[in-house]
């Protein structure tokens, strides 16, 4: 739990870079081996930092996190922002920065980026990390619960935000966290109408990746907490079991946001797995 004595939102010195014609916005903290942070859905590379996840991450290695396209202050990039479009966008941001191997850290739709990324650009990945997400596509019912949330927010964006928002944390931690859920509420509030339907869109026609994990030549790790309310910890342990070298990171009473609910838990788990990932060789 975060006390609210240790919360302390910042935003970190920002950047942009034009990318298929859209302004993508991105950090550059830290030096060293690289990590690629990569928010989720209604967020923006804020989430990193505000309770200093990121700046921890970066005493050790070099860390860029970047605003995927229609989220924070990033343009986006069509109106149906495919996984494998962003993961092209992301792409084009580490070949700009002239970075050519590097470990992805993706968390919720982030994963998903990261998932398209390694599957067509293996040999730029150290490593890949899932932070609460999954490789499996979503299932019909799913699809249908992606169609109701695009008539929803279309009609009242801020009452589906709102209600996402709270839902990312395990119900225990609500009422301790009141504060966080503001602050990502805020964010949400501010993720531009056609980035929302568009990543919804495509979230829904994503295809299933779990192949990328089964065959990965480099490490992998998922990270889940046991009271997620989007992604059943159950059904994370099974993907974990698609390949033996998956490592699963668990997170006792966390929801889908170990970043905020369980911050030194998930920062000891993330630096243990970046610390093999640039020791292995790869094939």
């Amino acid at each position: 739990m975060i006390t609210p004595e240790s919360f302390h939102p910042e935003v970190p010195r920002t950047e942009f870079m034009d990318v298929f014609g859209a302004k993508i916005r991105y950090a550059d903290i830290g030096k060293g081996r690289v990590i690629v942070l990569l928010h989720g859905f209604l967020e923006s590379l804020e989430v990193w930092y505000g309770n200093g996840f990121a700046q921890e991450l970066a005493k050790h290695y070099r860390v860029i996190s970047i605003d995927l396209p229609g989220h924070g202050k990033s343009e986006c990039v069509g109106y149906v922002h495919r996984m494998e479009r962003m993961a092209k966008v992301v792409k084009r941001v580490m070949d700009e920065l002239g970075l050519r191997r590097y470990t992805l850290v993706g968390h919720s739709m982030g994963g998903y980026v990261a998932l398209a990324f390694a599957e067509k650009y293996a040999e730029n990945v150290t490593g890949l990390c899932l932070f609460h997400s999954t490789a499996y596509a979503d299932s019909e019912a799913k699809r249908i619960d992606r169609e109701r949330a695009i008539r929803l927010v279309k009609k009242a964006p801020l009452k589906y935000t709102n209600a996402l928002v709270t839902n990312l944390f395990a119900l225990a931690n609500v009422r301790y966290m009141q504060e966080e859920i503001r602050w990502l509420r805020k964010i949400a509030s501010k993720t531009k109408l056609q980035g929302v339907v568009a990543c919804l869109e495509g979230m829904k026609i994503r295809k299933d990746r779990a192949n990328v994990l089964r065959y990965a030549v480099f490490p992998v790790m998922i990270i889940a907490g046991t009271r997620d309310n989007i992604l059943p910890y159950e059904s994370l342990v099974q993907l974990s079991q698609v390949n033996l070298s998956v490592k699963l990171g668990t997170l006792e009473k966390t929801g889908h946001l170990g970043f905020l609910e369980s911050k030194e838990i998930s920062l000891r788990k993330l630096r243990a797995f970046a610390g093999k990932t640039f020791r292995v060789k790869q094939k």
